[in-house]
């Protein structure tokens, strides 16, 4: 069973979402809060495993309360609500440590996908839109100095997995990598796992992230 908590001001939005996900044999909706501090205080209680998170509320916001359950609750998954495509705060959230994002309009089919696919583990992200939204975004890229000191980290990657970490930053998919490479997709999911693990990083959003904050990939590569 997968225990969602909804956070989002406006409770007509969180009784439809309660509407959607109770119909649904594998999910039941553990909680709902107004705001972010709540969302946070009841993440530690309940311990859900994903948390569908408004970006714009009351006090603290989206942004801020991901930061804290995912530091918090690595266990939790959080799957940012936006109302608006490329939100400015979308890459803000993905940096905070959500596992990805959704536009508050999608089809109910489609947020039904995101919250299994994250409650497995993956992240909500289709390779077409890590690009798009990369390449908005990549002005809060960090300095070089910063930028140096990140790019310690992919010397513990093999030259096998710096090349799947590259693939994987250019938004490929892991049958487009297998494809790429000549690879089962067991395999490359295999790397990908020890990616991760050695980079100390949740998916592969944040795989992609640090690509473009080591420099490893540039906007428009």
């Amino acid at each position: 069973m997968i225990r969602i908590l909804l956070a989002d001001d406006q409770a007509l939005l969180r009784m439809g979402f309660r509407l959607i996900l109770e119909a649904e044999p594998d999910i039941e909706v553990a909680g709902e809060a107004a705001d972010g501090a709540t969302a946070v205080a009841m993440t530690t209680a309940l311990h859900p495993d994903v948390v569908l998170m408004d970006v714009r509320m009351p006090g603290m916001n989206g942004i801020q309360a991901t930061a804290q359950i995912t530091a918090s609750s690595p266990a939790t998954r959080v799957l940012i609500l936006t109302t608006y495509d490329l939100d400015e705060y979308v890459l803000a959230g993905l940096k905070a440590g959500a596992s990805g994002f959704l536009l508050k309009d999608a089809p109910p089919a489609e947020l039904l996908t995101a919250i299994r696919t994250i409650a497995a583990g993956e992240a909500a992200l289709a390779p077409t839109t890590t690009r798009r939204l990369i390449s908005q975004f990549l002005p809060l890229i960090p300095d070089p100095g910063q930028r140096d000191n990140k790019k310690d980290l992919l010397s513990q990657l093999t030259d096998r997995e710096r090349t799947v970490f590259t693939l994987i930053a250019a938004g490929h998919s892991n049958r487009e990598i297998a494809a790429e490479l000549h690879l089962s997709e067991g395999t490359v999911k295999v790397h990908v796992g020890r990616i991760l693990a050695k980079l100390g990083l949740r998916d592969r959003v944040q795989a992609v992230i640090l690509a473009y904050e080591t420099g490893l990939i540039t906007p428009g590569s």
